[in-house]
C-alpha cells in the first residue's frame, strides 16, 4: 500500500518556522511516498457551524471544505503543521478539525471507521526554550487520534520566533530526520494509560 501523505499547513503566513521544519522531515520520506500539501491561509475553511442538532449533514462536493475532506480521506497519513499560538493549535487548523465534527455526522461518510487505524502526526514551531508548553497542541492532536482510532505520531517540536529561526535549532534539524520513519503506536487517551 502506498503511503499518502496529507501536509496540513494551519500557519497564517508563508514558509513560516513550522513549516520550513515540516518540509526538511518530509524530505526524509522514501520517494514512492505521495505528498500533498494545502495551506489553510490560501483555502480557507468557512466557520464550522454546528448543526448536529438541527439538520442532517450533506458531503460538500465544492470549495474548501470538500477539498480538504476528500484529501484528508485519501491520506494515510495526516500532518498538522501548526505553529503554537497561544499554546495550543492556530485558529485555521482548528477550524479544520472542527470540521471533522460535521463529516463525523455526515450520512454515507464513515469518517470515523475510514479514519481509524491511520497515523495523525504533528509538527511546531515556538517560541520558548521549554518544550513543556506545547503540551496543550500535543494533547489536542492526540485525543483527536484516540478519539478517532488513529495512530499518532508524536509532534515535532522546534525552536524559533524570527523567520528562519528554526533551522539553527539542530537539535530540531536532527529530529526531523527519522522522525517519519518511527512506528506509530495506537494513540490513547491520557486517562486510559493510569
Amino acid at each position: 500500500m502506498t503511503r499518502r501523505f496529507l501536509f496540513v499547513l494551519g500557519s497564517s503566513r508563508p514558509d513560516g518556522n513550522t513549516e520550513l521544519l515540516a518540509r526538511r522531515a518530509a524530505e526524509q520520506l522514501p520517494p514512492q511516498v505521495e505528498r500533498r500539501w494545502i495551506d489553510l491561509a490560501r483555502h480557507p475553511l468557512p466557520d464550522f457551524e454546528d448543526l448536529r442538532h438541527d439538520s442532517d449533514h450533506v458531503r460538500p462536493t465544492e470549495g474548501a471544505v470538500a477539498r480538504l475532506l476528500d484529501a484528508t480521506l485519501a491520506a494515510t497519513d495526516v500532518v498538522i503543521v501548526s505553529p503554537l499560538y497561544w499554546y495550543s493549535v492556530s485558529a485555521h487548523t482548528k477550524r479544520y478539525l472542527d470540521h471533522w465534527a460535521g463529516w463525523l455526522r455526515t450520512p454515507g461518510l464513515d469518517f470515523k471507521a475510514n479514519m481509524a487505524g491511520r497515523t495523525l502526526w504533528g509538527v511546531t514551531a515556538l517560541a520558548h526554550e521549554e518544550p513543556e508548553v506545547a503540551d496543550p497542541l500535543v494533547g489536542t492532536l492526540n485525543n483527536s487520534a484516540a478519539y478517532m482510532g488513529m495512530r499518532f505520531g508524536g509532534v515535532l517540536l522546534g525552536n524559533g520566533s524570527k523567520p528562519g529561526d528554526v533551522l539553527k535549532d539542530t537539535e530540531a534539524l536532527a529530529r526531523a530526520k527519522t522522525f517519519f520513519a518511527r512506528e506509530a503506536p495506537l494513540a490513547r487517551f491520557p486517562y486510559e494509560a493510569r
